[in-house]
């Protein structure tokens, strides 16, 4: 409930390289107000996002801030000659504990942070490309967690839900944001376009007692509404569906065009 004020942006499941196929949210209960289970459709997002922010975004591609480490202040207490030195050992000792427990590359950042703009490493993630092809049905759709990675468009959401709770370590570590693959800041035009988009493409789901929502991982997103009250909510991933190999020669005789971004 300490978050029940915190709207969880559009996402699909991922960690690293590997994304389960399916999912099954059930619904144990439902808030007393708000709380509605989101969905959005992929393939929409990619046919209605502007074609030059898609092929931007494809071909610079995207990555992560999956973490943030805001524990180093002190380090500006050192004397200067020091800090250098101090810095590279924390983040070689840090890279190493992290890498060690992932099973993807994490690239770790200095930069600062929080409202007080505390010393902090970024622990960011490969780049990616913001597009797959659907495994089955081989169509484009947006595969991209930018509503829910997103600093900025979390930070505007505060003016209409409340600041985010924020305020032990464990939140502060679990911060994330997104931008292009080679580290460059996203537009404030290009996340507002985004979140437009995804926004128009939500619909809210109002789950009772015993509910169960299946979802396709590639083609819908998920999120979360606030909410009053206690809601209990649970969640099992797949690794496929049944009847994928016939699905996959339906679409193959369907359609053989080749997938491109162009629109």
């Amino acid at each position: 409930e300490s978050r029940k004020n915190f709207f969880i942006g559009m996402h699909n499941e991922f960690v690293g390289t590997r994304a389960p196929r399916a999912a099954a949210f059930v619904c144990f209960k439902a808030a007393e107000e708000g709380g509605e289970f989101l969905i959005a459709d992929g393939r929409r997002m990619f046919r209605d996002l502007d074609p030059q922010l898609v092929q931007e975004l494809y071909n610079r591609q995207i990555r992560y801030s999956v973490m943030e480490l805001p524990f180093f202040g002190w380090v500006d207490n050192l004397p200067e000659p020091l800090q250098g030195g101090a810095m590279a050992v924390i983040k070689g000792i840090v890279s190493a504990a992290i890498n060690a427990k992932v099973d993807f590359d994490v690239d770790l950042q200095w930069g600062e942070g929080g409202y007080d703009q505390t010393k902090m490493l970024q622990a960011r993630a490969p780049s990616q490309p913001p597009i797959v092809v659907h495994p089955v049905t081989g169509e484009p759709t947006w595969f991209c967690n930018v509503h829910s990675h997103s600093s900025k468009l979390r930070h505007d959401r505060e003016s209409i839900y409340g600041a985010e709770r924020f305020e032990d370590g464990a939140s502060q570590i679990n911060k994330s944001d997104m931008f292009f693959g080679d580290d460059g800041d996203i537009s404030d035009e290009a996340l507002k376009h985004m979140d437009e988009i995804t926004m128009k493409n939500v619909k809210f789901v109002k789950m009772t007692e015993g509910d169960v929502v299946l979802l396709d991982n590639y083609k819908c997103m998920h999120g979360r509404n606030v909410f009053d009250g206690t809601r209990k909510h649970g969640v099992a991933w797949f690794e496929g569906w049944d009847g994928e190999e016939e699905m996959k020669a339906m679409a193959k005789a369907e359609t053989n065009k080749p997938f491109s971004i162009a629109q």
